[in-house]
C-alpha cells in the first residue's frame, strides 16, 4: 500500500526551478492518482505554455514519487494555469501591479555595482565569476547586465533562453546558481542599442521593478564603462549599492578607474574595494610575468582609501569559459583565477556596508 499522504507531501515539496518555491505553495499540483498496483499519475499546472524547465520539473516530480515506498511507474502530465491562476500567483509572489514603480529589491539584499573607468579591463568577466563564487558559497545571487550597449553576461554564463513572463511579472533565467536579466534577451544579434538616457533609465527601471528576483543575498550590477547615464540611474534607484571598481595593473587604467570611485563619492555611494584583473600570467616555467605592469590596483585602492579585494591572474580558461558559457569557477576550480574569485567573494562577505539604507526608496 502507498501512503498517499506522504506521497502528496513529497510531491508538494518539489521546487519549481524557475520561481524557487514549492509546488504546494504555488498550487501547481492539481491531481495525484494511485492505482491498485502502486502506479502514480500526477497532473501539474505549468505557469505558462512551453515552460522552459518542464523536463526538469518532470524529473523532480518522478524522483519525489520514487522516494515513497510501494510506488510503481510514474506518469507526469501537464496542464497550464488559467489567467486567474496566474494573477493569483503574481499576487502571491508580490509581483502584482506596481503603479508607483517602486524598486522591488529586498532591504536585506546586498547590492554590488561592478564599475570601471574604461572598457577592456574584464569587468563583465569579474562580475560573472564573482557571482558564481558567491553562489558556490551558498548565497542566492542575481545579476543585472546593466552594460546596455556591451551586454555579455548571459553568454558568459551559458544562458540560452529568454525570461518567462507571467502576467506583468518577469522571471529571470538562471545558470550556475545565478539569476540574470540583460538587454541580450531583447535584442537581435544583428541589432545595435542606440538609446539616449531616458530609454536606458526606463530599461533599468523595468529590471528592478517588474522582475521577480526572489529573496536574494546579493544583486550584482555590471555597469558600462565610465560615469554616464546608467551609473547615475543606478545611484538613484539603488542608493545603498556598494561599488566594486575593476582595474588592471596598468597605470593608465588605474588613473581612469579612479573617476568611477570619485563619482561614487559624489552620489554618496560606498566604494567597497578594488579588484585588479589581468594581474599577472604564470608560465609553464612557474614564473610570474607582469604583462600589463604592476601596482595599479594597490595604488588605486590606496588613493580611494579602500582595500584591494584581490588580484585575478590571466588564465586561458577564463577566456575560453567566457566564450563557451562555462565560468572559470566551473571550468577550472583549482586554478589561480578561481581561487582569487573565492578569496574576493569571502572578503566581500566579511565587509559589511558602512552606509545606511534608504528605506523610503526601497521596499522589502
Amino acid at each position: 500500500m502507498v501512503d498517499e499522504v506522504a506521497l502528496r507531501a513529497a510531491i508538494g515539496r518539489v521546487e519549481d526551478a524557475e520561481i524557487h518555491r514549492s509546488l504546494e505553495e504555488l498550487k501547481m499540483v492539481r491531481e495525484v492518482e494511485v492505482d491498485p498496483s502502486g502506479n502514480v499519475r500526477v497532473l501539474v499546472a505549468l505557469t505558462v505554455p512551453g515552460h522552459p524547465l518542464k523536463d526538469t520539473l518532470k524529473a523532480d516530480v518522478t524522483a519525489a514519487v520514487a522516494s515513497i515506498a510501494g510506488t510503481g511507474a510514474t506518469t507526469v502530465d501537464f496542464t497550464v494555469m488559467s489567467d486567474q491562476d496566474r494573477a493569483e500567483l503574481q499576487e502571491l509572489l508580490g509581483g502584482g501591479p506596481n503603479a508607483s514603480r517602486e524598486v522591488r529589491i529586498d532591504i536585506r539584499t546586498r547590492v554590488l555595482a561592478i564599475a570601471s573607468g574604461k572598457g577592456g579591463v574584464g569587468k563583465s568577466s569579474v562580475t560573472t565569476n564573482l557571482a558564481v563564487a558567491l553562489a558556490d558559497m551558498g548565497k542566492t545571487v542575481g545579476v543585472i547586465d546593466a552594460d546596455v550597449w556591451g551586454f555579455s553576461i548571459p553568454k558568459m554564463l551559458g544562458i540560452d533562453r529568454n525570461p518567462t513572463v507571467i502576467e506583468q511579472m518577469i522571471i529571470p533565467p538562471e545558470a550556475h546558481g545565478v539569476r540574470v536579466m540583460s538587454m541580450d534577451y531583447f535584442v537581435q544579434d544583428d541589432q545595435a542599442v542606440i538609446w539616449r538616457g531616458p530609454m536606458l533609465h526606463k530599461a533599468l527601471e523595468q529590471f528592478l521593478v517588474d522582475v521577480h528576483w526572489g529573496e536574494l543575498d546579493y544583486l550584482l550590477l555590471d555597469l558600462p564603462p565610465g560615469t554616464g547615464d546608467v551609473s547615475i540611474s543606478i545611484s538613484q534607484f539603488l542608493p545603498r549599492a556598494q561599488m566594486v571598481i575593476v582595474t588592471t595593473p596598468q597605470v593608465t587604467a588605474q588613473r581612469v578607474a579612479k573617476r568611477a570611485g570619485l563619482m561614487a563619492e559624489k552620489v554618496n555611494q560606498e566604494v567597497l574595494g578594488v579588484v585588479e584583473n589581468m594581474s599577472f600570467f604564470t608560465g609553464d616555467d612557474g614564473v610570474r610575468y607582469d604583462i600589463f605592469g604592476s601596482g595599479g590596483g594597490a595604488a588605486l585602492a590606496e588613493q580611494l582609501g579602500v582595500p584591494l579585494l584581490g588580484q585575478v591572474p590571466l588564465l586561458a580558461e577564463m577566456r575560453e569559459g567566457a566564450d563557451s558559457g562555462t565560468p572559470v569557477q566551473i571550468a577550472a576550480p583549482e586554478s589561480e583565477s578561481a581561487a582569487a574569485f573565492r578569496s574576493i567573494a569571502s572578503s566581500i562577505e566579511s565587509l559589511k556596508p558602512r552606509l545606511r539604507a534608504h528605506p523610503e526608496l526601497i521596499i522589502s
